[in-house]
């Protein structure tokens, strides 16, 4: 299930470019849907943990990849943390989705974020409302900036 807390919270990391650049571990890049996220997100093709073919970079190291996949991939490998989604782009919310439907999975967001026009469930944390679509999330957003 996905948790969404929209604005600010404390106890989220907020700076996942540089706290994935001193936690990741070698390992990760090993597993299949990182390479796939990678692929996905960067363009870019997971050789070996410290090797990664950029189309645009050329030969990077994971702490060069985009601030979104990084994000992506310690919400997948680090549920201890909540993360701030903010710097992802739609181009991550189906990676979100897919990583929330494995496990529960909590983010905090400061923009909306589009998640297409499928269905999905999302808990928005500010209210407690459940949504099931991107029009049901639109809704629940809007009643949250008329509320404050």
């Amino acid at each position: 299930m996905l948790y969404i807390y929209y604005g600010d919270h404390e106890n989220v990391i907020n700076r996942s470019d540089i706290y994935f650049n001193s936690t990741y571990q070698d390992e990760w890049f090993d597993d299949e849907l990182v390479r796939e996220i990678i692929l996905n997100v960067d363009r870019s093709r997971v050789i070996s943990p410290h090797l990664i073919e950029s189309p645009v970079l050329g030969p990077i190291g994971p702490k060069d990849l985009s601030g979104g996949t990084k994000t992506l991939i310690l919400m997948y490998k680090d549920r201890e943390h909540i993360f701030n989604a903010t710097n992802c782009g739609d181009n991550c919310a189906k990676w979100i989705l897919e990583i929330a439907g494995q496990s529960d999975l909590t983010i905090c967001l400061q923009h909306n974020l589009d998640f297409g026009y499928g269905d999905f469930e999302a808990v928005i944390l500010n209210n407690h409302q459940t949504v099931h679509n991107m029009l049901e999330l639109l809704n629940a957003i809007f009643e949250l900036e008329n509320a404050e």
